[in-house]
Formats: structure tokens, C-alpha cells, sequence
């Protein structure tokens, strides 16, 4: 009797191993078979080409790029470094130059009816400038630190490294509104250069190769650039190249232009539709 009851316990336990690695197996499969987060996002990649490429100076740490009535305008960082400059589009020189104190780490750039508005990283200050002649007229104080500044306007769109978008009021930089900017959901860190294209702000992701589309209305990402191989094409000239920053739309010809910090080139993109 007690030979048999071991069987039976010997039977049981058997069975309830293999029930159970039934259950760990079939558990296993569906981790395995759950959706990538990348690939279930529901942000469309925008593609794009290459129209032309242009030299860039690589001494010139890129921090705020754009186009206004025709002419180039660049803002560079770095302490010693940082530098406002009209930029000869075909040369990628500098026609005219204003270098701030060392003191101050230059950042992004923006003009709005003919006055310019440049960041600096921490010193937290916003200096303004007559854009004849780079004269500086005024300073404003932020409380955030900032990195990339765009206008859809009427006011001045202004990133602080965080997933926030802060409006401000240009004549006395007081601050509108803030608008978090997520994607699928999840906030979306390191926001930096901001550009203004169509109703939508666009902005390179810091440390990625990403320029993101942002509808500056509720801050939602509706899609994607990825720069990576242009990245890799300007590694591959000049070794020393940093992150891609930089973006800037001519508004009277719709063309679209990209670079990033100490790039040896910048390139007019065609956005796909």
C-alpha cells in the first residue's frame, strides 16, 4: 500500500511540474511576442532628401540657426566661443560678428521684427540686439536655462533642455504659457534648437540624431526626422564633429536647412509629404 501511494504522489508531483512549466513557457512566448514601444509608436517617421550641401565652419559650436529676409544668422556657445553671426550661406563664413564675454555660453537665436533675441545656457540671461548692426539694447532675466528659441509670430517660443515649450511675450519676456511636449504618451526630454515651419515646431532632440515635429497647440510629437546619416557623414569628414543642432526655414523660398555643432557641412533638406 505504501509502494503504491508513493507512485501516486510520484504522479502528482510530475503532473504538477509539467503544468506548470506549461504555464512558464507559454508565459515566456508572450513577453517574447508583446510589441517593441519604438515600433508600436504611433509617430510617423518623416523622410527626406538632400537638395544641396554647403560648407560649414567647424570652429563654430552651433547653437541657434536661421533665416530672416534672406540672410543667414548663426548663434554659437561654448565659454570664450560664443559668438552672433550673418553667415554667407555659400561660404559659410561669417560676414559680421558679435562675441559675447566668456562668461557666457551662447545658445539658441531668434529675430522678430528686426530685433534678435539670443539665449545663454546657465547664465539665464536674454540678450537683444538691433539687427543692423548687433548692437545690444536690452536684457532680459529667465528663470529656466536656455537652449533653443523660435517665433510663431506673435510671441517667442523658448526649450530649456526639459519636455517644455515656454511662450513668452516679446517686448517684456514674460512668460504666457508652458506647453509639455510628449510622445505616445511619454514626455519628451531634451528639446533644443526650435524652429517654426508651418504651424508646427520643429526640434533637435538633444544627444539623438532626431528632429522631432511638435503641434505647439496641445505639444503632441506627430513625427519624426532622423539625421543619424548625416551624422555619419559629417563624422567621417571631420572626426570631431558633436550632435546634430541647427535647423533654419527660409519662409519665402519654403527651403529647409540642417547642421549640427562643428559640422564641416550644412545641407538644404526636402521634407517628404
Amino acid at each position: 500500500m505504501k509502494q503504491r501511494t508513493k507512485w501516486i504522489l510520484l504522479i502528482l508531483l510530475l503532473a504538477g511540474i509539467g503544468i506548470a512549466y506549461y504555464f512558464y513557457s507559454t508565459r515566456e512566448q508572450e513577453v517574447i511576442a508583446e510589441p517593441d514601444p519604438v515600433s508600436a509608436s504611433k509617430v510617423s517617421m518623416i523622410n527626406y532628401a538632400v537638395k544641396k550641401t554647403y560648407p560649414h565652419d567647424t570652429g563654430s559650436y552651433t547653437q541657434g540657426l536661421i533665416i530672416y529676409k534672406g540672410n543667414m544668422y548663426e548663434g554659437t556657445g561654448l565659454n570664450g566661443s560664443s559668438r552672433l553671426m550673418m553667415v554667407d550661406l555659400n561660404s559659410g563664413k561669417a560676414q559680421k560678428t558679435h562675441a559675447l564675454d566668456k562668461e557666457f555660453f551662447g545658445e539658441g537665436i531668434v529675430i522678430l521684427n528686426d530685433t534678435i533675441y539670443q539665449l545663454t545656457w546657465q547664465n539665464k540671461v536674454v540678450f537683444v540686439y538691433t539687427l543692423h548692426d548687433f548692437k545690444k539694447v536690452k536684457e532680459f532675466k529667465l528663470d529656466t536655462e536656455g537652449w533653443g528659441i523660435t517665433t510663431d509670430g506673435s510671441n517667442l517660443l523658448v526649450s530649456d533642455g526639459t519636455n517644455n515649450i515656454y511662450f513668452y511675450e516679446p517686448a517684456t519676456f514674460r512668460l504666457l504659457k508652458t506647453v509639455p511636449v510628449q510622445e505616445d504618451g511619454y514626455a519628451t526630454q531634451y528639446l533644443n534648437e526650435l524652429e517654426y515651419i508651418d504651424g508646427f515646431v520643429y526640434a533637435n532632440q538633444y544627444t539623438s540624431p532626431y528632429i522631432l515635429k511638435i503641434d505647439p497647440k496641445d505639444g503632441n510629437v506627430v513625427g519624426k526626422i532622423d539625421l543619424i546619416e548625416l551624422w555619419k557623414r559629417a563624422k567621417t569628414i571631420h572626426p570631431d564633429v558633436d550632435v546634430p543642432n541647427g535647423i533654419a526655414y527660409d519662409e519665402a523660398t519654403k527651403k529647409i536647412y540642417v547642421t549640427g555643432k562643428l559640422w564641416p557641412e550644412l545641407y538644404e533638406i526636402e521634407l517628404s509629404k
